[in-house]
């Protein structure tokens, strides 16, 4: 029915304008969980990090396996804050979007006719590669072009090698600059602590199993984000 309707009557501007907003706040709705997401994912990589420079310096004879760890973490620290940044920047895309779309509409109305906006179709191109808004956004690039404000593309999600560029060696010194903020001046006292003194026997294998569940975990919320 709708598709005979299409043939004899113009799409309502109205109606394209709504559809096209409810989209769009479904996407920036959707970054908005994944930041948040990942902000909570962020204080329990900080919380691992503090949790094995204080058993290195509790315990000097495991303090060689904590302070590796403290660097795995760490790196962790930094992919997720990277990955944070990347969905940031996609937001704010996305309202440029909209303020785009929207002013795109108001001059139809004004003018009659509605013009190819290659500001909307970087953006819409950008964030359609996204895994995280792959399906909505192709819905939403679909009502802009039926409007006519982009025109028809074809776009393919963003290879993960792309979208981890960068974030699998970071440099030592980046993760000793994130040491050093988490821990707050203490990273390096570790290492600079007597071995000799009495070691207060803990549970290193309990402990080195938990942390390892809890750094799995994390890397499986950060794949879930992307997926």
């Amino acid at each position: 029915m709708e598709s005979i309707r299409s043939i004899f009557w113009k799409p309502d501007p109205a109606a394209q304008l709504r559809k096209c907003n409810q989209l769009i706040r479904n996407n920036t709705r959707k970054l908005d969980r994944d930041i948040l997401q990942l902000k909570t994912v962020e204080q329990k990589t900080k919380a691992l990090i503090l949790q094995s420079s204080k058993r290195a310096q509790r315990n000097p004879s495991q303090a060689k396996q904590a302070l590796a760890e403290t660097r795995i973490f760490a790196r962790e620290l930094i992919r997720i804050r990277k990955q944070s940044q990347r969905l940031a920047t996609s937001k704010a895309q996305l309202q440029s979007v909209s303020m785009q779309v929207n002013e795109a509409f108001a001059v139809r109305k004004i003018e009659g006719s509605i013009r190819v906006s290659t500001g909307v179709m970087k953006d819409v191109n950008s964030l359609v590669r996204l895994p995280e808004l792959t399906g909505t956004m192709r819905e939403l690039s679909q009502e802009l072009v039926k409007a006519g404000i982009i025109e028809e593309m074809v776009a393919d999600s963003l290879p993960d090698d792309e979208l981890l560029e960068g974030e699998d060696e970071e440099a030592e010194a980046e993760v000793d600059k994130v040491l050093g903020e988490v821990l707050q001046g203490r990273f390096g006292k570790v290492e600079t602590k007597k071995v000799d003194e009495n070691p207060v026997q803990e549970t290193p294998e309990e402990e080195e199993e938990d942390q390892e569940l809890v750094l799995e975990e994390m890397r499986g919320r950060l794949e879930a984000l992307k997926s």
